[in-house]
């Protein structure tokens, strides 16, 4: 069986330290939808936070 994961949206925002607990938030209860969610600082910005949206 193959596992197939299809980005649906990235955006970037300003980072702020508590972002991972929205998407913490956001992977435990919308799972069962088959979206995961995922935070990650810019390569070239560490000020910037590159947030996306995955379909399971």
């Amino acid at each position: 069986m193959e596992n197939k994961i299809e980005v649906i949206s990235t955006v970037t925002v300003q980072y702020q330290s508590d972002l991972y607990k929205i998407v913490g938030a956001l992977n435990r209860s919308l799972k069962e939808k088959d979206l995961m969610f995922g935070l990650a600082l810019d390569k070239e910005d560490q000020e910037k936070a590159v947030f996306t949206i995955y379909r399971t």
